[in-house]
């Protein structure tokens, strides 16, 4: 399903092949040789989405754009199911595989590996051929790779990214941040209203 949404539509090359089930809006532009399987949503909440020739979004993945953050996926990139990239830059010949989360601002250098289930955090910058392990977490720049059982090193140097500041404009510290967030996300969000149904 393609949608048109604040006024843009997709551009699919005529060698891409979107399944039937998956979701496209917005300002997305997908590159010859990509395969869209079923279930996976692109979705240009305000910024643009680039992805390359013979890139692979399998089942259920999620690619967001922001107003902040576009997202520019080069060629030659697997995108796991149910992975996620968030306003972030993926290079070439990076293997995100199932389960993976990439966070706005990130980029991921030309054919790393971010094994199952790990995350690339907020403005983390992997240099190329960087592998962030099964279930690791990778926070920074340079990013520091860390097992998940190191929460007290990850909190650290997560909080200095400042995810609330950083992706909805608020201070951490305020005390109804998730009131805050909330109504101004989904203020954000109710634009899709509008969206128009392209098929």
């Amino acid at each position: 399903m393609q949608f048109e949404h604040l006024g843009a539509s997709p551009r699919i090359h005529p060698e891409a092949v979107v399944a039937p089930t998956a979701v496209v809006s917005g300002d997305v532009t997908i590159g010859p040789g990509s395969q869209v399987l079923h279930g996976a949503v692109i979705t240009a909440e305000g910024g643009t989405i680039t992805l390359g020739e013979n890139v692979i979004v399998m089942e259920n993945a999620l690619i967001r754009a922001t107003a902040v953050n576009s997202v520019h996926i080069g060629s030659h990139v697997l995108v796991g199911p149910m992975a996620s990239i968030s306003g972030a830059t993926i290079a070439d010949e990076v293997f995100l595989a199932t389960g993976t989360r990439v966070f706005n601002g990130a980029r991921v250098g030309t054919r790393s590996e971010v094994r199952i289930n790990a995350v690339v955090h907020l403005r983390t910058i992997l240099a190329p051929e960087t592998v962030v392990p099964i279930g690791w977490i990778a926070v920074g720049d340079p990013a520091q790779l860390l097992p998940p059982d190191r929460h007290e090193e990850i909190w650290a140097a997560q909080r200095e990214l400042d995810f609330p500041g950083y992706v909805f404009g608020l201070d951490r510290d305020t005390p109804d941040l998730m009131v805050q967030l909330t109504e101004r996300y989904g203020r954000g969000l109710s634009r899709h209203a509008y969206d128009r149904r392209l098929e």
